[in-house]
């Protein structure tokens, strides 16, 4: 993808999520650490710019949640939890990069419940990769790429990486890149 097809992509998840919510409630965005954030901050301005409206928004780390936390990170990387508006009774659309076992999501959704209860939570993200090893899929996708188990999708965002593009790169075993 590129920096204007992900910039139409933004505007399509705000429409998407400003249409499929009900006239009773306004849905609240969540973008998941790290890049999550950015592309959930980038919907909610395209959802202010197309409807006047600015939807509530909340930042979330889930290092703690994770299924792998005690055996793959060594040394985890603690990000801010923000969420400034009452989860109760609330539709969230919860933002993040990409889709890929599903674990990180169930991870999101825990975390999400220990602050409140929300209504529902949907899912929004910019590449459903594939290889699900639960039974969680996206309500909003950007882009759908099947991969191979040595491919890896890479969401590049300005304010992290300088650019806007999504690429997906051949892994080697050793973990470099082909």
């Amino acid at each position: 993808m590129t920096q204007d097809v992900m910039n139409q992509t933004f505007e399509r998840f705000a429409m998407q999520i400003l249409e499929n919510n009900g006239s009773d409630s306004t849905p609240a965005l969540i973008g998941m650490q790290s890049r999550g954030v950015f592309l959930a901050k980038r919907i909610q301005s395209a959802a202010t710019k197309l409807s006047g409206i600015e939807l509530d928004f909340g930042v979330l780390d889930i290092t703690f949640y994770r299924d792998d936390f005690r055996t793959k990170l060594k040394m985890p990387e603690v990000k801010v939890t923000d969420i400034p508006f009452d989860l109760y009774d609330r539709d969230i659309v919860l933002v993040d990069d990409v889709l890929y076992t599903g674990r990180t999501v169930r991870s999101a959704m825990s975390a999400i419940l220990d602050y409140g209860r929300p209504r529902s939570i949907k899912l929004c993200c910019m590449v459903d990769r594939g290889h699900r090893e639960l039974p969680i899929a996206p309500d909003y996708v950007g882009v759908d790429v099947p991969t191979k188990e040595n491919e890896e999708v890479r969401v590049r965002v300005a304010e992290m990486d300088g650019e806007d593009a999504v690429d997906v790169v051949e892994m080697t075993k050793d973990g470099g890149e082909r």
